[in-house]
């Protein structure tokens, strides 16, 4: 069994990041919006001010009030959008419930969507002909290359339909020729479709949703889910301890996916920077 070691694969990716904005002058700029005092997001937040600061970026926080509107966070938005120091817009989910998450994310410009939310990145990943790639997703997929795991033709399985993981993650292996199978609340044989799974993928949010009796012998398990314990610890979605006797690769939670989603977001934020200042 190798554990796939996500902080490694995201340092790499960083270093890269950080040595071509260093060599080459770039300043690409992201702002970050939060609303509201939510500790998890706070924490994301942070780290993705860190991981600016690591990579040369210039970087914006706006820290809102929960009690903000949705009119004054898309005004805000607007201001960002106009911003040409700004190349990515990201506004931390979830927000509040007065808020319509769809609206705040459609209202940002979709040359500054690096989180890649917005109908039209959607459409754009579904046929394969996107800038920004989703950013969990398209960790997983960096993850699996860093590995020399070879998803074509192999019987890809994901449990969970969600638009940030599920659905994308799906498209994203199929436009690596992965044969994808989505798997979801209402899903009748849910062990036996994930037991033909070369590549099982999780993002359920649910501790111990994945047994080892639903893994195949040598199979690569993808843990996305992040869930707090009742021991105040971070757990996966994965059975780790049970599941890693059967996988022939698997993500460790924490240090897996999650350094991924941060490291692809940078990337995508140095795209957005060359896309707008016309840097081939």
């Amino acid at each position: 069994m190798v554990l796939i070691d996500g902080k490694t694969v995201a340092q790499a990716l960083k270093d890269r990041i950080a040595s071509e904005v260093r060599e080459r002058g770039y300043t690409p700029g992201l702002a970050v919006i939060i609303v509201g005092d939510d500790p998890a997001s706070r924490v994301y937040v942070n780290n993705k001010k860190k991981a600016c600061a690591y990579c040369g970026f210039y970087s914006e926080e706006y820290a809102l009030p929960a009690s903000a509107s949705q009119q004054e966070l898309i005004a805000l938005i607007e201001k960002l959008n106009a911003d040409e120091r700004i190349d990515g817009i990201l506004c931390q989910l979830p927000l509040p419930a007065h808020i319509d998450e769809k609206a705040v994310i459609e209202a940002i410009a979709p040359a500054k969507d690096v989180d890649a939310f917005s109908e039209a990145d959607v459409g754009k990943v579904m046929i394969g002909n996107y800038t920004f790639s989703p950013c969990t997703p398209a960790g997983v997929m960096e993850l699996l290359r860093y590995y020399d795991i070879d998803v074509s033709g192999k019987s890809a399985v994901i449990i969970g339909r969600s638009n940030i993981v599920g659905k994308p993650m799906a498209m994203l292996l199929l436009h690596a020729d992965a044969t994808v199978t989505v798997c979801h609340s209402k899903t009748e044989n849910l062990r036996e479709i994930c037991r033909s799974a070369d590549i099982l993928v999780s993002a359920v949010g649910k501790i111990g949703a994945v047994t080892a009796d639903m893994v195949k012998e040598g199979a690569v398990v993808i843990d996305v889910g992040i869930n707090r314990g009742s021991d105040g610890k971070l757990h996966g979605d994965v059975d780790f301890e049970a599941v890693k006797e059967k996988a022939s690769y698997i993500t460790p939670v924490p240090g897996g996916v999650g350094p991924m989603t941060i490291a692809v977001l940078m990337q995508n934020t140095l795209k957005a920077y060359k896309s707008n200042k016309n840097i081939n």
